[in-house]
C-alpha cells in the first residue's frame, strides 16, 4: 500500500465523523473531519509531513519555510520539518499565534529567526472549509515580510476554501478533496 493510501485508512479511521457538527466557520455540517487525530498520531503525522513535504518540493521556487495557525498546523509544520531534515533538504518549521505574544519579543510568528528575511513560504492546515483561517494566517506572514508561495492542506472539505484562496491569489493544494476522501457531498 503507497503512503497516499494508508493516509487516506488512517483519516477515515481516526478522524472522520458523521453527524452534526459546527464548524470553525460557523456552518452546520453532516460530517466532520477532526485532523488532530491524525496528525498527532505516530504514523499519522509522519505519513502528513511526507505527502505535504512532496507538494513543498515540488513547488518551482525553493520553499525557506512551513508554518501555519496554532493549534491546527502545529503537528503538521514539525512533521514536515523533520521529514525535510530527514530528506537532506531542511525546510525550518514556524507558528502563527492566534494573538501576538503578550510578553517578551511579543511575537505573531514564532520561529521566524530560522527563516530568511522576504523568503518564499508554504503555509500547511489540516482541513481547510471556507479558507478563513488561510486567509488571517497569509497576512500575518506577509505583514512579517514574507512571500506566500504555497498553501497546502491534509483535506479540502471543497466548500468554498479553495475558490476564496484561489481569489485571493493563493491556489490550494490538497493531499485529499472531500470527494477523494469520502465521496461527493449529498444533495439535499
Amino acid at each position: 500500500m503507497d503512503e497516499r493510501q494508508r493516509l487516506k485508512e488512517l483519516l477515515l479511521n481516526k478522524s472522520y465523523r458523521q453527524g452534526t457538527f459546527t464548524l470553525t466557520s460557523g456552518k452546520t455540517s453532516d460530517f466532520y473531519v477532526d485532523g488532530k487525530q491524525t496528525t498527532l498520531d505516530a504514523e499519522g503525522s509522519y505519513l502528513c509531513g511526507r505527502l505535504l513535504f512532496e507538494l513543498i518540493r515540488q513547488h518551482p521556487e525553493p520553499i525557506v519555510g512551513v508554518g501555519g495557525m496554532t493549534l491546527g498546523a502545529d503537528p503538521l509544520v514539525t512533521a514536515v520539518s523533520l521529514v525535510s531534515y530527514l530528506d537532506k533538504a531542511p525546510i525550518p518549521a514556524f507558528i502563527v499565534r492566534k494573538e501576538a505574544k503578550g510578553h517578551g519579543t511579543g511575537n505573531f510568528i514564532e520561529g521566524k529567526s530560522n527563516l530568511k528575511p522576504g523568503g518564499l513560504v508554504a503555509l500547511v492546515e489540516d482541513v481547510v472549509t471556507t479558507g478563513g483561517t488561510l486567509l488571517k494566517v497569509i497576512e500575518r506572514v506577509e505583514n512579517e515580510g514574507f512571500r506566500v508561495g504555497l498553501v497546502a492542506t491534509i483535506v479540502d472539505r471543497q466548500e468554498g476554501g479553495a475558490e476564496q484562496l484561489a481569489a485571493k491569489g493563493y491556489p490550494l493544494k490538497a493531499v485529499f478533496t472531500r470527494e477523494q476522501l469520502i465521496g461527493k457531498a449529498k444533495t439535499t
